[in-house]
């Protein structure tokens, strides 16, 4: 990998390297390998398409594992949100308007 995405990743510049070439090949390879397939799905004998590709190791805690292949999965979305659960806020939102019922 490029010092330049490694240095990017460390400062938190993930966009830069889910836009690079290296990971937009590397990604191609990986879905490739699981036959477009998501992997935990298949884990539990059903299929689906895979729409994805997750690091394992989280991206920012090991920049160093970004294009190893054995960090690398294929999932459908609705798993790879399952492994990131800190992506949502389940916090209720709060009343725009007081209700008048």
């Amino acid at each position: 990998m490029r010092m330049e995405l490694l240095e990017a990743i460390m400062k938190g510049d993930v966009l830069k390297f889910y836009k690079s070439m290296e990971w937009l090949d590397k990604r191609t390879d990986i879905l490739e390998r699981d036959n477009n397939e998501c992997q935990k799905h298949k884990a539990r004998g059903k299929f689906h398409s895979a729409e994805c590709v997750h690091h394992k190791e989280h991206l920012r805690d090991r920049p160093d594992l970004a294009l190893t292949d054995s960090n690398l999965i294929s999932l459908c979305n609705s798993c790879h949100n399952e492994e990131h659960p800190e992506k949502f806020n389940n916090k209720p939102k709060a009343q725009l308007n007081e209700e008048r019922w």
